[in-house]
């Protein structure tokens, strides 16, 4: 399947055909790829044009449609969905990496439930954020407008497609898609829906443009885009955000991966901190803000491992554990026949993004060493300190670095819609323009508005 293809959607009780952008054939060159992209890029910016001066009512209209059309055409994406699965599968994918891919009935009536969230916020666009008068009787506002044309490079993840484009139409944003191979079929048909539901609502189609069809010259040309493309967003792993960081001439915004810890304090409430440290490894595994790393206090290493290994080994974790950690439960394995889910921790452990049942751990004697071994090893992007003193509380926060710090609370918990912002462009991991979940403000930026009456400047 690609992105040409069409696609049949149940609409009441006949069907109608919903065809996917209308591009040019499969780039088989750089120079190639560079025209295909930049007549994308360009449609865009027209496109944003009209969108930029769109009314609230009729962007929230437009999700809205989006919304819908997405639950009508579900069997016509989990299809498009079973074929990239089928052959995700073949060519030996990793499962944390087939779970991202994967969509199901559920995943798409959550998406399309957070298109509609999206359309419940406050329009960013416009706000007033600051303003006076001045002593001269000019009036000067700051205020939020849209970024513009947002490129986006991502992995197998086809949820990203439907998170992103509600974000950057309610925003007043137009978006080009890179989505990776591995998810073409599924990106092909959800941007067709996408693109059909906007121009049902009289908003134009390009508002959403994939160019998944020029493959990774594609993504060389988007990176390369200055002029056409405001920004740039890249949402997967370590070596795709360093690949766009290092060759981009458009903007970055970069989203980091996750080398997520968890530090359990003497002061734990253990039986929180189980539950807690259960959630954050394999309520799913494969995504970025799963935890790859479990710090314990020297004071509870005896009592708390052995509850926690259990709960970890019993959902099919292996633990990667420091001498002093594989001390307490060796003989726990060896009793319950744990062994091979327990192993020696290397160097390298402690720097792995795992994405899958896998869990670093490491025995502290102190709350310092576990600050200064979440410093040296972090990637930015979610610590979690399970802990009842208030010290300790506020010794963690100030002692990290990263986007977010989560107190007695799951690291799954850094996510857009979960912090109340109806979806996420992704989690960004610097701290130029935005940091953390990136809603609906952080794809905008401002313009200073100055008002006189035939003002000169003496």
């Amino acid at each position: 399947m690609t992105a040409e293809a069409s696609h049949q959607v149940q609409d009441g009780p006949g069907t109608v055909p919903v065809k996917a952008p209308e591009t040019a054939p499969a780039a088989s060159s750089p120079e190639a790829a560079q025209q295909l992209v930049g007549e994308a890029a360009r449609r865009a910016r027209a496109a944003q044009r009209s969108l930029a001066q769109a009314t609230r009512e009729r962007k929230d209209a437009a999700l809205v449609a989006v919304s819908q059309a997405l639950l009508t055409a579900v069997p016509q994406i989990l299809a498009a969905n079973a074929l990239d699965l089928e052959h995700a599968e073949a060519a030996g994918m990793r499962p944390g990496l087939l779970d991202r891919l994967r969509l199901d009935e559920q995943r798409l009536e959550a998406a399309a439930g957070a298109v509609l969230e999206v359309a419940a916020l406050p329009d960013p666009v416009g706000e007033v954020l600051e303003g006076s008068t001045l002593p001269n009787g000019l009036r000067v506002r700051r205020q939020r407008v849209p970024l513009g044309v947002v490129g986006m490079i991502y992995e197998a993840r086809p949820n990203v497609t439907i998170e992103v484009a509600s974000l950057t139409i309610k925003s007043g944003n137009a978006v080009v898609l890179r989505g990776g191979s591995a998810a073409q079929a599924s990106n092909a048909a959800i941007v067709a829906v996408l693109r059909s539901a906007l121009a049902g609502c009289g908003l134009p189609a390009d508002l959403v443009t994939t160019v998944d069809q020029a493959g990774r010259e594609g993504a060389q040309a988007l990176m390369r885009a200055r002029g056409l493309v405001d920004v740039l967003v890249p949402r997967g792993g370590a070596g795709l955000i360093a690949s766009v960081v290092e060759h981009a001439q458009v903007p970055v915004i970069e989203t980091g991966s996750g080398n997520c810890h968890v530090y359990v304090d003497a002061s734990a409430d253990l039986s929180q901190a189980v539950e807690v440290v259960v959630n954050s490894k394999t309520q799913r595994v494969g995504v970025c803000n799963a935890a790859e790393t479990l710090l314990v206090h020297t004071h509870l290493a005896a009592t708390y491992l052995p509850l926690v290994a259990q709960a970890l080994w019993e959902r099919g974790v292996t633990l990667h554990a420091d001498e002093a950690t594989r001390s307490v439960l060796a003989p726990l394995a060896a009793r319950t026949q744990r062994d091979r889910q327990l192993t020696a921790a290397t160097t390298a452990d402690w720097d792995t993004e795992y994405g899958s049942l896998d869990l670093a751990v490491r025995v502290v004697d102190k709350l310092e060493t576990a600050i200064d071994h979440i410093r040296q090893h972090t990637t930015g992007h979610t610590e979690a300190v399970l802990a009842q003193d208030l010290r300790v509380v506020n010794t963690f926060i100030a002692g990290m670095d990263s986007a977010v710090v989560m107190v007695n609370a799951s690291t799954r918990f850094t996510d857009g819609g979960q912090l109340g912002l109806g979806a996420e462009l992704g989690i960004s991991t610097q701290k130029l323009h935005a940091r953390g979940p990136m809603g609906l403000r952080d794809l905008t930026s401002t313009t200073w508005v100055v008002e006189g009456q035939g003002h000169v400047r003496p």
